[in-house]
């Protein structure tokens, strides 16, 4: 059967993937008879990452599902907070979101970033192998199949992409823990112990040290440090408190 019709009705949060037409409520959608329901929502331009369920007629359907002519099909969007099943949660950040991965790790999120563009096969390939959750504004990115599981980044603004992942994923914050460099963990360490790494005005200036347990870079209270208390404090106070 070709050339039949269903109506789509896409969630308002999910209007911004969209056209006009299914901004402004239902609309009627023609479909082969052959593709599948995730597919058909996907050629919306809707990431079935950002899908929180997909119901036909009343009753919740799997994105395999082929749609048959006059079916009523709803897009919802995702729950907030989202819950990702079957791993500690984790990040992967593309090329582009190097501000937000920073901000992450000094929340003490494990998140992973690559400075370089190593391409989308790669990226989704990583994804997968480390069960990390992809981050992208990057629609094309975000639908290829060999994701482990991803989350457009709404805005291009690093305020407002900090707020939307922690708003949505509820990651735990344990600032201060991870390194802005390469996201391994810090540990305590006194200046004699870093002093061959520091210059002579920090070496007199400061007394309380941390370095990462991988790549050895070395952190102290510096001149942009109360910026960064802001950040934090601000995270914590709309998202959570961390556990020590």
């Amino acid at each position: 059967m070709n050339g039949f019709e269903i109506v789509v009705e896409v969630a308002p949060e999910l209007g911004v993937f969209v056209g006009r037409k299914w901004r402004d409520g239902a609309a009627s959608l023609p479909t082969d008879g052959v593709s599948s329901l995730g597919h058909v929502v996907e050629s919306l331009g809707v990431p079935l990452t950002e899908v929180g369920g997909l119901v036909v007629e009343g009753r919740v359907t799997p994105p395999a599902y082929v749609p048959v002519a006059g079916d009523r099909v709803v897009v919802r969007a995702v729950e907030r907070p989202q819950r990702i099943p079957g791993a500690p949660l984790r990040f992967l950040l593309d090329v582009h979101l190097g501000t937000l991965a920073r901000r992450l790790r000094v929340l003490g999120v494990d998140t992973a970033y690559e400075s370089t563009d190593i391409g989308d096969p790669a990226l989704a390939t990583r994804s997968a192998a480390e069960r990390r959750v992809l981050l992208s504004r990057d629609r094309g990115l975000l639908r290829r199949r060999e994701l482990w599981a991803g989350g457009y980044v709404y805005s291009d603004r690093p305020d407002d992409q900090l707020r939307d992942v922690l708003g949505r994923f509820a990651p735990e914050l344990r600032p201060w823990t991870r390194c802005t460099a390469c996201n391994g963990l810090l540990k305590t360490a006194t200046r004699d112990e870093v002093a061959d790494l520091l210059e002579g005005g920090t070496q007199r200036s400061y007394d309380v040290f941390a370095q990462c347990s991988d790549c050895a870079r070395v952190y102290w209270r510096g001149a942009h440090h109360d910026r960064l208390e802001r950040m934090v404090a601000d995270a914590l106070a709309e998202f959570g408190t961390p556990d020590s």
